[in-house]
């Protein structure tokens, strides 16, 4: 069965894909795709705005994680971080469902390496047009369900002004089932720990390192 054309080209998918099969497509094509459990899964860039929001905060979290590398140099605990922007987060060995957050830090691993959920500390998502309710719960329990500590989201205002309009922090717990009369329907998921719009003094938080943003690190 076919998933389509391509818009803007007479190139037909079909609705499932390996990895190796999704290697050998053109890379324009390729890197639009996201795979859940082998199926083709559209990942709709956004504009220009979008991508230089997903650098900035990419931007702000390397320093800080930079930052507190070094201050535990002489510390009890020695942690390493590496941050990424529009990175491939694998959910299985095959490479059969992965999705590709917006910005992302993981444990540190050497070059070249692949990241997998197991890796990876946080995810972040640049909330565009492209991204409905449906969409974003839907990637927010699949990161919940790869038991990824932190997820963000940065909200725009895709107006005329094309800047941020909040900053999201959520922290995943497990749900507590005693005294439910009904099954959860996930055993955990994320919930928000954190908030803050423009008109604030800027970011700070606490984990998975100390971080401090200015709104004008993010501002466009």
């Amino acid at each position: 069965m076919s998933a389509g054309a391509v818009e803007g080209s007479e190139f037909h998918l079909p609705e499932m894909l390996s990895w190796e099969e999704l290697q050998q497509l053109p890379d324009d094509i390729a890197e639009g795709i996201e795979l859940w459990q082998g199926r083709v899964v559209w990942n709709r860039r956004g504009p220009l705005e979008h991508q230089q929001f997903a650098v900035r905060m990419r931007n702000a979290l390397e320093v800080a994680a930079r930052r507190a590398m070094r201050e535990e140099v002489n510390g009890k605990e020695q942690r390493c971080w590496q941050v990424g922007v529009e990175t491939n987060v694998f959910f299985t060995p095959d490479k059969s469902s992965f999705l590709t957050p917006d910005f992302l830090v993981r444990r540190c691993l050497p070059r070249g390496a692949d990241t997998f959920a197991t890796d990876t500390v946080l995810v972040g998502e640049v909330l565009s047009g492209s991204d409905t309710p449906r969409r974003r719960l839907w990637k927010m329990d699949r990161y919940a369900e790869a038991a990824i500590p932190w997820y963000w989201e940065i909200e725009l205002d895709s107006g005329a002004t094309w800047d941020v309009t909040s900053v999201r922090a959520y922290e995943l717990v497990t749900i507590d089932r005693a005294g439910l009369a009904v099954k959860p329907l996930r055993p955990s998921g994320y919930v928000a720990v954190g908030e803050w719009e423009p008109d604030g003094l800027g970011i700070e938080f606490p984990e998975p390192f100390a971080l401090s943003v200015d709104w004008e690190d993010l501002a466009f």
